[in-house]
C-alpha cells in the first residue's frame, strides 16, 4: 500500500484570497509555519518548516476566515504544486482552526 499523509499543526503565516477553479470549485492557498521538538537519533532535534497548502471546497469557505497568527491543525497529502513543478504542496483533507490570529 502507498501512503501519502501528513499531519502538522502550525501557525498561519500567509492567507491568499479565496478564489474559484474554472469548476467552480473554492480555494484557497496559505503557508502554515510548524515549530516542534522532534527526537532522531535518540537527541532532541528543534525542527522549523514552512509549508505551502491549499484547501478545496466546505474546507476553503472554513479557512476563508485565517489570518496570519491563525493557530491550525491539519492533515492531507502532498503533491506537485503543478504537472511541471518540483515543488510540493499539502492538499488539505482536514482542518480544525486551534485559535483565532
Amino acid at each position: 500500500m502507498n501512503s501519502n499523509r501528513l499531519v502538522l499543526t502550525g501557525e498561519v503565516t500567509e492567507v491568499a484570497e479565496l478564489r474559484y477553479t474554472p469548476a467552480g470549485i473554492p480555494l484557497i492557498s496559505f503557508t502554515l509555519k510548524h515549530t516542534s521538538q522532534q527526537t532522531e537519533a535518540g537527541m532532541q532535534r528543534k525542527v522549523e518548516c514552512e509549508v505551502p497548502a491549499v484547501a478545496m471546497a466546505k474546507l476553503a469557505e472554513q479557512a476563508r476566515g485565517m489570518k496570519p497568527g491563525t493557530m491550525a491543525s491539519v492533515a492531507g497529502f502532498l503533491a506537485k504544486r503543478s504537472l511541471n513543478s518540483r515543488q510540493l504542496i499539502l492538499h488539505i483533507n482536514e482542518l480544525e482552526i486551534i485559535e483565532k490570529g
